[in-house]
């Protein structure tokens, strides 16, 4: 029986560097004078590139080497049987199966990595997240502690806040619980009162009660709480739900 492999279904290995020595040696003289497979090499290499494009990382090395491993014990060789002491014409369907485990392979390759990028993302944002609000409560546990720390304290509806300030470092921050969720894309808005000017102060966390004002208070007379889009407003765009008296 002849047990060398049928060269036409290499297309897919050799575009994905898989072959060893002796069969990539053999291809790449096919390959010279075969123009059919020479369109699927470029048609393949293409669409690996496509895949490797989609993501700037790359998939896990565990994840490559589950790929890879797998893709060897692919039977790649279409079963060859004797007649008239030739072996017998495989059909192209059957011929094209190797081609289309390998995309598959490929494809689920570039999915999990691009699942495993995402995921680390995500993680990575919380991460920060979570360092930003610890950092806020730190600091305004520091503003609290300060010896010429004051306060001014307001009740809204179920809500009951407080604003807490130092002239000598200069800060202000703002406390509250009770206050009500806002619909999606919204945020609730902090000022500065700069005798009649409103001066953008930050927005309050999602889920969170306090948060350092941000910028120096500055000669401000009070704070105001406002109701504006999730990404804040260069002004109040409506009257405000709290004011508070720095004085």
């Amino acid at each position: 029986m002849n047990t060398a492999p049928d060269l036409h279904v290499l297309t897919g290995a050799y575009a994905a560097h898989a072959l060893p020595e002796q069969e990539l040696t053999a291809f790449e003289r096919h390959l010279a004078q075969c123009p059919a497979c020479a369109a699927e090499v470029s048609e393949f290499e293409a669409t690996l590139a496509r895949l490797g494009a989609a993501e700037s990382l790359e998939p896990p090395p565990a994840l490559k080497a589950r790929v890879m491993a797998g893709i060897g014990g692919i039977r790649q060789l279409p079963p060859l049987t004797a007649s008239a002491g030739r072996p017998r014409r495989v059909p192209p369907v059957v011929r094209r199966w190797p081609r289309l485990v390998l995309a598959a392979c490929l494809a689920l390759a570039a999915g999990l990595g691009a699942a495993a990028v995402q995921q680390h993302d995500r993680a990575l944002r919380a991460e920060a997240r979570e360092g930003r609000l610890l950092g806020q409560r730190s600091a305004v546990a520091a503003l609290l502690a300060a010896p010429d720390a004051r306060t001014s304290t307001t009740a809204a509806g179920s809500a009951v806040a407080t604003v807490v300030w130092s002239a000598g470092r200069g800060r202000a921050a703002f406390l509250a619980t009770g206050l009500p969720a806002l619909a999606r894309g919204r945020a609730y808005q902090l000022w500065f009162d700069d005798a009649g000017t409103m001066r953008p102060a930050g927005l309050l966390p999602e889920n969170e009660g306090q948060v350092l004002l941000t910028g120096g208070i500055d000669g401000a007379v009070g704070v105001g709480v406002t109701e504006e889009p999730a990404g804040g407003s260069a002004r109040p765009t409506g009257r405000p739900l709290m004011v508070f008296a720095l004085t």
